[in-house]
């Protein structure tokens, strides 16, 4: 895996995760000393065959309630050894593990952290007590920070209907906290969809990068397409049907609430001229020039189709602008016409 990537040009980074019994006080209090370090150990030990592998860093999973995040949080975290109590304690297992990786992989390996600004329930992880997690953690020597928050118990944690610029980047008033207080990179998480958004971000300082999930599961080349300057928003909507599909065991993939066709091309300028008898009313050909996708790559081509009532029933083959077939068939129906008036000039 880690060498299609790199063979496509791309970097990969894989994330650590150890989920634990999920959200047990019991389990987590139960947890012997010994088992704690032999955690912070094995961290140490998947980071090294991540290194191996090929991958070029990891990311220590210590958000949404999973071992690492259930430790940091009080509601669940009630030890009353050097683990649990206050914020320096509870934060102990996952420096530890930070530790534990940091001396696998060498000084130089990119190993990142995933945390919640807050765990948003009754006696959760506060944003006072994340940032000083995260100080530790930049003390601790990792070399970049992922922002996110919530625990899988929340009814609402994967937002759904992210209709509008202003639904995106929930979390991004506490981010504007961690920037003030740590100096490693930020990446920020949460409903991002759109490309205005992700540069405003960036250029008033609340992040230094952008992640983003669902939106690729729909639309994997969406960054090229914003590239090729199609810079409408990613097409997600943010139904979770994909989240559902996983947790099925399906895999992860887009499922539409309502089955459509992948679109692949993206109109800038439009003409629609009404089609005449025999095609029956409300007939028209649309003729456009935008971009398409072709093999991961969007050229400016220019396209006709049929529509009916509004809606598109044929789609046309597309011709890239000024290639030699857009030339070429340009210069048959050119000919064809010219044929066609000589053939009726002469009746």
């Amino acid at each position: 895996m880690t060498d299609r990537v790199h063979e496509q040009g791309g970097r990969i980074v894989l994330q650590l995760g150890y989920g634990g019994s999920y959200l047990s006080k019991a389990r987590l209090r139960n947890l012997t000393l010994s088992d704690i370090q032999d955690m912070a150990r094995d961290y140490g030990l998947a980071a090294l065959k991540a290194k191996k592998a090929g991958f070029d860093g990891v990311q220590i999973f210590a958000a949404h309630g999973f071992l690492l995040s259930q430790f940091l949080c009080p509601r669940y975290n009630d030890r009353t050894d050097e683990y649990g109590g206050s914020v320096e304690n509870r934060a102990r297992a996952l420096l530890e593990a930070t530790r534990a990786v940091r001396d696998a992989v060498g000084a130089t390996y990119p190993v990142l952290t995933k945390i919640n600004c807050r765990d948003f329930v009754e006696n959760g992880l506060t944003l006072e007590d994340s940032l000083k997690v995260s100080v530790m953690l930049e003390k601790a020597g990792i070399d970049a920070i992922e922002l996110s928050g919530g625990l899988l118990n929340l009814p609402n944690l994967m937002r759904e209907g992210i209709d509008s610029e202003e639904d995106e980047a929930g979390f991004k008033n506490e981010a504007k906290a961690f920037k003030e207080r740590i100096s490693v990179p930020l990446l920020l998480v949460g409903g991002i969809r759109s490309l205005s958004v992700a540069e405003k971000l960036i250029e008033e300082g609340y992040a230094d990068y952008i992640s983003m999930c669902r939106p690729f599961i729909r639309e994997p080349n969406l960054i090229n397409r914003w590239k090729s300057g199609d810079r409408r928003k990613a097409t997600c909507i943010s139904c979770n049907n994909c989240i559902q599909e996983a947790r099925s065991g399906e895999g992860l993939r887009c499922v539409p609430k309502k089955e459509e066709p992948s679109e692949t091309f993206f109109p800038e300028i439009s003409k629609t001229v009404p089609a005449s008898p025999p095609l029956p009313p409300g007939t028209a050909y649309r003729i456009s020039i935008g971009i398409e996708d072709w093999n991961s790559s969007f050229l400016p081509v220019v396209k006709i189709e049929t529509v009916i009532d509004k809606e598109v029933t044929n789609r046309s083959t597309s011709f890239p602008l000024g290639s030699k077939d857009h030339e070429t068939v340009a210069k048959a129906i050119d000919a064809l016409l010219k044929k066609h008036n000589d053939i009726h000039s002469k009746d």
